[in-house]
């Protein structure tokens, strides 16, 4: 007997326990059971007959107004300032490339006279050619030099002057 009656009192002490943490919970909670085969699965706990509260939800933000006109106003600025930009670029690639191509032309013309120069150039330094102009300019051979050594001023050889005659179309020979 004296064993019941500490088991019935410690059943209802539990279920004191029970009832007041159901005061304390919110409604629809669950309560756990910490003792014994009971504490692998949830207590569900019954409902209470007081009057429930309102549940309090969000409110969707109050709708935003903003004026039409200058957002409106805004976007045409924009793409009639984009247009605008675009044929200012569209303009100057165009003048640029009238004047590439002018440079081209002028620069194609520059190669032709300089390959025109290196040919002539390379015609006038032929021996021939150097002798012949020679000649026109009033020069003729020479004979043997002589050498004047330097560090000491010593002659080395018998200078004397060329002898020969002038070519007929030099300066010299037309009276020039």
């Amino acid at each position: 007997a004296a064993q019941r009656s500490t088991r019935s009192t410690t059943a209802t002490a539990g279920a004191d326990r029970f009832d007041r943490s159901e005061d304390t919970r919110a409604g629809g909670a669950r309560e756990f059971l910490t003792q014994g085969s009971a504490a692998l699965r949830p207590a569900e706990r019954t409902r209470t007959t007081q009057a429930a509260s309102p549940r309090l939800r969000v409110a969707p933000p109050p709708p935003v107004s903003v004026p039409r006109a200058p957002f409106v106003g805004l976007i045409l600025v924009l793409v009639v300032g984009g247009v605008l930009g675009i044929l200012l670029v569209n303009t100057k690639i165009n003048e640029n490339a009238f004047r590439l191509e002018k440079l081209q032309q002028q620069q194609a013309k520059l190669d032709v006279d300089q390959q025109q120069l290196e040919k002539e150039i390379a015609e006038q330094k032929a021996p021939g050619n150097l002798t012949a102009n020679a000649r026109k300019l009033g020069l003729v051979e020479s004979g043997e030099p002589a050498y004047i050594r330097l560090p000491d001023g010593r002659l080395i050889g018998v200078p004397h002057p060329a002898t020969g005659e002038p070519a007929i179309t030099s300066q010299q020979g037309n009276g020039g």
